[in-house]
């Protein structure tokens, strides 16, 4: 997690929300991400997106099984649902979001065998979040 936090770290220098990411796989970091929306002008552009599309190039392949997402802000629902399509084995967060996170569903939108870590470095993420905002605000 505190990988993705540098992640994090990068999106705030240039004033995009301070979210990050990682994708492990055999213990190796094999994607590093951080929102762009704002660079981008995308609103699809989120730190988990640019992740997983970043470690399907590295594996080659289209399914990031036996991979591991870290991220610093639970996924959003479009973000889930792009996790579920790649079959991700596990999603580890930090800071929950209350408003538009994936977890307010009903439903669980991951893929079945998608095993979830939640509250991992809680506090950090959420103070770089909080941060933000923030000076945003000034």
């Amino acid at each position: 997690m505190r990988e993705a936090l540098k992640e994090a770290q990068k999106a705030y220098d240039a004033d995009e929300v301070p979210v990050g990411a990682i994708i492990v796989a055999e213990n190796k970091i094999i994607a590093r991400a951080h929102n762009l929306t704002e660079r981008l002008h995308d609103v699809t552009a989120h730190a988990e997106m640019q992740a997983i599309t970043s470690a399907a190039h590295a594996l080659g392949g289209k399914y990031l099984i036996d991979c591991t997402l870290y991220v610093t802000l639970e996924p959003c629902i479009m973000c889930a649902g792009a996790l579920a399509w790649s079959q991700i084995s596990s999603i580890v967060f930090g800071a929950s979001d209350p408003k538009k996170g994936f977890t307010l569903l009903q439903k669980n939108i991951l893929h079945p065998k998608t095993e979830v870590l939640k509250g991992v470095l809680a506090e950090d993420c959420e103070k770089l979040l909080k941060d933000f905002f923030i000076q945003k605000r000034k």
